[in-house]
């Protein structure tokens, strides 16, 4: 895994280990205790389905164990995604 600083993740784009995008990240959640990122708070593409995802208000929370890659995009299983 790389490591990156928060303020480079801003507004990046999420994309699925298939190649489809499924929105921009919005925010992080964190365990504040250990200060482990939890979730990626990501809002979705509008012609993306979140309707089967964990969802928060309008925005998807992708686990932070599916993020496989983080570059121009951040990578994420689209089957740890549920």
């Amino acid at each position: 895994m790389t490591l990156a600083f928060a303020r480079t993740l801003r507004r990046k784009k999420i994309m699925s280990s298939d190649g489809k995008v499924i929105g921009q990240l919005k925010n992080i959640m964190i365990d504040v205790d250990s200060g482990q990122v939890i979730n990626l708070v990501v809002l979705p593409e509008a012609g993306f389905d979140a309707s089967s995802y964990k969802l928060d208000n309008n925005c998807m929370l992708v686990p932070f164990e599916a993020v496989k890659d983080i570059k121009d995009y951040i990578v994420v299983d689209r089957y740890m995604l549920r």
